[in-house]
């Protein structure tokens, strides 16, 4: 028995639907040996995805960049995730999450000759983040000892668990990672930076996983009046900003107000959070009508 997972959950695991309880996959599974795989979460609101294509278009493109082929097309990951959402998230806020791995094979770090990946998926609740639109997060800062390649999706995450775990450690919520200086993003989540009315994120590269809210905060500044830029952002510019923002599937889009034990503008929500905020609500709202 696993705690707080229901053993009686449906997944999807290699073309069956299972109870997460009888779900087994090998030991030699080159997900389980090397954390070779590729994962994607896709939120869904009221059992209806949320910007599912672009979901998808992460996860193939991340399984393109460590060459790793299943017989999936588009359709098919769609299909899935549909499939998953009306057997198991019918009605609720949810996550679908899709998991893929190079499958199982003599344990050997080059890529098997053969082999057949391993597809999982799953669906748990979403409980949306209500209470932190008001109250907002708290956070440190620690230095980015991740991987050159943050732009894979990978399940090898064991940088951004430790960073999580930092955070933890610390009593705060979630830690905001800096590369030579520079910042990168959270344990799990993009950051933004607010100065002088302007929003300011790093840019896309492979420092950093570009998150699916990271376009859409983009869309969203422009249709507030907002302006935006991506570019390199120091640490100093994060101490001294007027607002902070962080946002993920999960996380939605939240304010920062406590820094380094420093509070962030005046220490509450600011406008261009609010500003963003309503805009993302907005969008919600739609697919929820759907």
């Amino acid at each position: 028995m696993i705690p707080n997972v229901d053993p009686d959950t449906i997944v999807y695991l290699n073309g069956d639907y299972v109870r997460i309880a009888d779900a087994k996959i090998s030991v030699l599974d080159r997900g389980f040996i090397f954390g070779d795989g590729i994962y994607d979460v896709v939120p869904a609101y009221l059992g209806k995805p949320f910007r599912m294509d672009e979901h998808l278009e992460r996860l193939e493109r991340s399984l393109k960049l460590i060459q790793l082929q299943t017989a999936f097309t588009r359709q098919d990951w769609e299909k899935l995730v549909l499939d998953m959402l009306a057997r198991v998230g019918r009605g609720r806020d949810c996550f679908v999450y899709i998991h893929v791995t190079r499958g199982p094979a003599k344990r050997d770090h080059p890529f098997p000759q053969q082999s057949t990946p391993t597809i999982f998926c799953m669906v748990a609740p979403f409980e949306r983040p209500l209470e932190a639109r008001e109250k907002g997060l708290t956070t440190i800062g620690a230095p980015d000892l991740r991987w050159l390649m943050c732009n894979i999706k990978s399940t090898s995450l064991l940088g951004n668990v430790l960073a999580r775990q930092q955070a933890v450690e610390a009593g705060v919520d979630d830690v905001i990672l800096f590369r030579d200086g520079f910042l990168t993003e959270a344990s799990a989540a993009n950051v933004w930076v607010v100065k002088n009315g302007v929003l300011l994120a790093p840019p896309r590269n492979n420092l950093i996983l570009e998150g699916i809210r990271y376009r859409l905060l983009e869309e969203l500044a422009a249709s507030a009046n907002i302006p935006f830029e991506a570019r390199p952002i120091s640490e100093e510019e994060v101490s001294s900003a007027d607002e902070l923002l962080i946002s993920s599937a999960t996380k939605e889009v939240l304010p920062i107000v406590q820094y380094n034990g420093k509070a962030v503008g005046d220490g509450t929500p600011g406008p261009i959070y609010r500003a963003l905020r309503a805009g993302y609500d907005e969008r919600i709202a739609q697919t929820e009508g759907k």
